[in-house]
């Protein structure tokens, strides 16, 4: 009885112990990186502006597996039913996150069935308006509306996207009308604007180098306070109607362990805040935000309640 007691309190301890002791040996295998748009795209750009720093960080490789489709719910509901165990991750824009929830009968439950791991970014937002459209500022065409109604539409990436959440705050708190013209992607919308088939759109980064070279008209930016990049042109804010930024994150199936959670904040952090990211965040207009884990998640829950009640509000629906 006496060795069948020792035996029975070590293993006790060998099992406490071994998620930390497997923690501490993870990775020992390549990492997969969902991301839940197709290549090419902002959240696409985002991941591949550290996995390969954190390939080398980890001493594994980090592939990332462009898992598109659904407004983003297919990568998502790919990663929050996969194993906990560190192997796989997701790394998307905050729409599926935030919003997605609200619109759409998913096979997951966004806040019980994912934890947030680090945000990566603030992406700038901006409104923009079609070349042809004889409007400077966001009074210019909020007076071009009154004086047109129901001639206007703008576009978005797809119907309970972020940015279509963006243009029905602006609409409905301008208490204006305009036509909603949804698109399958961030390029198809571009195009529409620079062909001038939709009259505005918010968007976040492929527009920048259009603005750049005067093909689009930037009329304000959606962040709390002016954009270096563009340190002229006024916040929505200061136009009087509340519009926020963008927020790219990555996540993991809940029940990984907190150590490689920890493991994964530290070192993404780090990693994004280096020249190398930083580069290519510049390229669509996106600065480096931190958080722990904690912190990250409470932000993320906020801005899926604030959502929730605006979406209910507004009567929106997905496609």
């Amino acid at each position: 009885m006496h060795m069948l007691a020792r035996y029975l309190i070590a293993a006790a301890f060998a099992f406490a112990f071994a998620p930390l002791a497997w923690a501490q040996a993870w990775p020992v295998k390549p990492i997969r990186l969902v991301v839940n748009y197709p290549a090419g795209g902002t959240s696409d750009l985002m991941a591949r502006a550290f996995a390969p720093q954190l390939a080398e960080t980890l001493g594994q490789p980090v592939v990332i597996e462009n898992r598109g489709g659904a407004a983003g719910n297919i990568g998502l509901e790919v990663v929050a039913k996969a194993a906990p165990d560190g192997y796989t991750l997701l790394a998307t824009s905050g729409s599926p996150i935030v919003v997605g929830p609200h619109l759409y009968k998913l096979g997951v439950d966004v806040a019980r069935d994912l934890v947030p791991i680090t945000p990566l970014a603030r992406i700038l937002t901006v409104l923009v308006v079609r070349p042809g459209l004889p409007v400077r500022s966001v009074a210019d065409l909020i007076a071009y509306a009154r004086a047109n109604p129901g001639k206007l539409n703008y576009g978005s990436v797809g119907s309970g996207s972020t940015l279509h959440i963006h243009a029905e705050k602006m609409l409905r708190a301008a208490k204006l009308q305009a036509t909603h013209v949804p698109y399958k992607g961030a390029a198809q919308l571009v195009t529409a604007l620079l062909s001038d088939q939709v009259d505005f759109a918010f968007d976040s980064g492929l527009t920048i180098q259009h603005i750049k070279a005067g093909k689009l008209r930037l009329l304000a930016v959606a962040s709390a306070t002016r954009s270096p990049i563009f340190p002229d042109t006024p916040t929505m804010a200061e136009s009087g109607l509340e519009v926020n930024d963008a927020l790219f994150g990555v996540y993991a199936p809940t029940g990984t362990p907190r150590e490689i959670v920890a493991r994964l904040n530290r070192e993404i952090g780090r990693i994004m805040q280096t020249a190398e990211a930083r580069a290519v965040l510049a390229t669509f207009a996106a600065e480096v935000f931190t958080a722990s884990p904690e912190e990250f998640a409470e932000i993320q829950r906020r801005d899926r309640e604030l959502n929730g009640v605006f979406i209910r509000e507004a009567n929106i629906r997905a496609d």
